[in-house]
């Protein structure tokens, strides 16, 4: 297995951004969104990256994005780094599998959650209020209830990087009505249409996020697309009312981290070689399952 890429310098491009995960450089008239390896766990980025998860999470975003298209359009222009005549060929084994070269637009600040069952945030929401950000369900659900219709919780972030809930008020105020409700309902359309697929493939869709933007006044799906980085993705055998099935994502991580006595605060604990080789697993996995 190939060492985990932890940081890029790409001198060709100039670097406009660099998240947890991903790093964004400008080329040209396009955009790069480059996915690390690296991995974070309580909004703490780990020392150690998990091999492979940077294509995994490119790979699975391309897929989604080739595949709902006609949903409503994204950024994607290609991931095939061989063909751009702007990246040098010393580059393009670096980028390969973790580059997508993206149309330039403004991102609206806005994260748009879709949850189809209960779980997280949500059913702690829902336990204490019997709502989930303000959206009233029915009494009696219990964790992994499926969601039908599925609802959307919108987010922004705060200064800190913590996402906050918001209502759907505060977002017509921020993107203006029109853009809200044309990015709502795409939302919920991207989402029937994931969890469609998925389910044809022995999983399930708990909830995930989307993001958009503009580029000359039309919106666009941008960023990632139902990636584990950014679903629950669960076994269907698993979901039944009631029950915590497993995740494919970093839950086997998180658990590890919960385990020892960290704080969740920087610098994190030094990650065994066994809780990155199993997420490494989790991730290539539920790759292997949906895009096959």
């Amino acid at each position: 297995m190939n060492a985990p890429v932890l940081s890029l310098e790409l001198p060709f491009a100039e670097r406009i951004a660099r998240g947890k995960v991903r790093e964004v450089y400008r080329l040209g008239d396009d955009l790069l969104l480059v996915a690390s390896d690296r991995v974070s766990a309580f909004d703490v980025v780990m020392a150690e990256g998990i091999p492979g998860k940077g294509r995994v999470l490119t790979e699975t975003s391309a897929f989604w994005m080739r595949l709902l298209a006609d949903v409503v359009p994204n950024h994607l222009l290609s991931t095939d780094v061989d063909a751009w005549p702007d990246v040098p060929p010393q580059y393009r084994e670096l980028l390969r599998g973790r580059t997508m070269r993206c149309k330039r637009c403004e991102p609206l600040p806005v994260e748009w959650v879709v949850r189809g069952n209960l779980t997280g945030s949500g059913w702690n929401d829902y336990r204490a209020t019997g709502a989930v950000s303000g959206v009233q369900l029915p009494p009696g659900l219990q964790h992994a209830s499926r969601l039908e219709p599925p609802i959307l919780t919108p987010s922004t972030k705060a200064a800190s990087g913590h996402d906050e809930p918001i209502a759907f008020d505060r977002v017509v105020a921020l993107v203006g009505r029109d853009v809200a409700e044309a990015a709502r309902a795409a939302a919920l359309r991207l989402f029937e249409r994931g969890r469609e697929h998925a389910r044809s493939r022995g999983i399930v869709i708990a909830d995930t996020k989307f993001e958009f933007g503009l580029c000359d006044g039309q919106l666009l799906l941008i960023d990632e697309c139902l990636t584990p980085d950014s679903s629950r993705f669960w076994p269907a055998e698993e979901v039944r009312d009631g029950a915590h099935p497993t995740s494919f994502d970093k839950q086997y991580l998180r658990d590890w981290l919960l385990s020892t006595d960290w704080d969740k605060s920087p610098p994190p604990p030094t990650l065994p070689a066994e809780v990155i080789a199993r997420t490494a697993a989790t991730y290539a996995e539920i790759q292997r399952r949906l895009c096959s």
